[in-house]
């Protein structure tokens, strides 16, 4: 999985994201996210077609909401899903969230079904605590391949980090920028002006030296090109700790069905 990726969210307007997620992977992006919630998979799948780039080195992701969540609603579902984009299977499927029709033993017996059949390559799930992390691994006969939930250095997610590093999962995160907030902070500006780069850039490579994926949204050429030319960016350990002590946490996406222990 490549570590930087093409979030998709809130692109619905199908030319854009057409359009955006051709000129990612002319760029050389080599991973997209996407989910059934965002109501672009369709058009994720016309720009994926429209590039001239294999399909094999091209990383897809999507998501099954959380009203798709019963066995058989999953299979239906994730079935659209490959419909819509085009293709014979998805790198990785995700639990959007542990909402909903979720239940663990019905909604991961799809999930192994589907990746038996080779439907999906990888099973996800997404907006996980550790303890359901590890409850979805106990359902599962496949092997849980990512966590993704939203991180940046105004929530870092020490717990989940370590977790991960136990268990031999990986962390993806998205609004990797806290929706726009990282240019709003002292330490990641000061950094990025030493570097002649941006925030964002700086938000970005502080996500890779943690060993997390990251999958910024983006439509325009400029902001697409911005967040790519972050993985020319090295920060020293000096640079990771100050962003390590920012004192501020801000979580940005916290819906009402989402876990108890966010609120």
């Amino acid at each position: 999985m490549p570590m930087l990726g093409l979030g998709t969210w809130q692109n619905d307007d199908p030319e854009t994201c057409v359009e955006s997620v051709d000129t990612a992977l002319e760029m050389g992006y080599r991973h997209v996210d996407t989910a059934q919630a965002y109501g672009n998979e369709e058009a994720v799948g016309d720009g994926i077609a429209a590039a001239e780039v294999p399909r094999e080195d091209v990383f897809l992701a999507t998501k099954v909401w959380k009203s798709n969540l019963a066995r058989e609603d999953v299979i239906e579902t994730a079935e659209e899903s490959l419909d819509k984009l085009g293709v014979d299977a998805v790198d990785v499927l995700y639990v959007h969230w542990p909402a909903g029709t979720y239940d663990p033993a019905e909604t991961l017996a799809a999930f192994d079904d589907l990746y038996d059949r080779g439907k999906i390559h990888n099973v996800g799930v997404s907006n996980f605590e550790p303890d359901r992390v590890e409850e979805a691994m106990d359902y599962l006969d496949a092997p849980l391949f990512a966590n993704q939930v939203e991180m940046h250095p105004f929530l870092p997610q020490t717990e989940l980090r370590a977790h991960a590093e136990e268990h031999g999962y990986k962390l993806v995160a998205y609004s990797p920028l806290a929706r726009g907030g990282v240019f709003d902070s002292d330490v990641l500006t000061d950094i990025a002006a030493d570097h002649d780069a941006s925030a964002a850039q700086v938000s970005l490579a502080w996500l890779r030296e943690k060993g997390v994926t990251a999958i910024p949204k983006a439509t325009g050429r400029g902001h697409l090109s911005d967040n790519f030319d972050s993985l020319d960016l090295t920060l020293s350990d000096a640079e990771i700790d100050r962003i390590d002590g920012i004192d501020r946490t801000n979580r940005t996406i916290n819906p009402g069905f989402g876990p108890d222990a966010w609120n």
